[in-house]
C-alpha cells in the first residue's frame, strides 16, 4: 500500500513541476517577444504632408500716383 501512495504522489509532483516549467517558459517567451517587438519599433517617424496652396488674395486697391513736383 505504501508503494502505491508513493507512486501517486510522484505522479502529481511531476505534473506540478512540469506545469511550473511550462508556465515559466511561457512567461519568459512572452517577455522576450515583447522586448523584441519594442526594439523593432522606429524611434522617430518622418511625415510628409502635401496640401494644396491656398489661392492668393486679390490685389488691394492702389492709391493714385503722387503728382510730380512742378519747378517754380
Amino acid at each position: 500500500m505504501a508503494d502505491r501512495s508513493n507512486a501517486s504522489t510522484m505522479i502529481w509532483l511531476s505534473i506540478l513541476i512540469g506545469a511550473l516549467v511550462l508556465a515559466i517558459g511561457a512567461i519568459g517567451y512572452a517577455l522576450y517577444a515583447s522586448r523584441q517587438a519594442q526594439q523593432a519599433l522606429p524611434r522617430s517617424i518622418e511625415v510628409d504632408i502635401n496640401v494644396p496652396r491656398p489661392p492668393s488674395p486679390p490685389d488691394a486697391p492702389r492709391l493714385p500716383d503722387a503728382p510730380l513736383p512742378v519747378p517754380k
